[in-house]
């Protein structure tokens, strides 16, 4: 079975930056696709950043230029490293695990995961 852990949350000010990282085991393959959602207080849950199994990444627009995501196959995790972080990025972050996505174009749908970690708390204030 599949587990997923993320780490890494916490407090910054804005133009801050944090390296959040979603750590895999249970899989035995290094192609499979980690999605970053988030969800702040009173809204839906959002796809901000995705890694496909051919490591083909995407972002959504608000985030773009600003996110990375990368992964280490040795350590079977994925990071997610977020510069100059805005109040509005402010919301739990979580890392969600798919072994049936390669390619991305966009971020897949929320029911192609198979696994999602706890999540981790992002706070941006001054």
């Amino acid at each position: 079975q599949v587990q997923v852990v993320e780490s890494g949350g916490g407090s910054v000010q804005p133009g801050g930056s944090l390296t959040l990282a979603c750590s895999i085991s249970g899989y035995r393959y290094n192609s499979y696709c980690i999605g970053w959602f988030r969800q702040a207080p009173g809204k839906e849950r959002e796809g901000v950043a995705a890694i496909g199994g051919d490591d083909s990444t995407f972002y959504i627009g608000s985030v773009k230029g600003r996110f990375s995501v990368s992964r280490d196959n040795a350590k079977n995790t994925v990071y997610l490293q977020m510069n100059d972080l805005q109040p509005e990025d402010t919301a739990v972050y979580f890392c969600a695990f798919s072994s049936a996505v390669l390619n991305i174009q966009n971020i897949p749908p929320k029911s192609l995961f198979e696994a999602w970690g706890q999540g981790t708390q992002v706070t941006v204030s001054s």
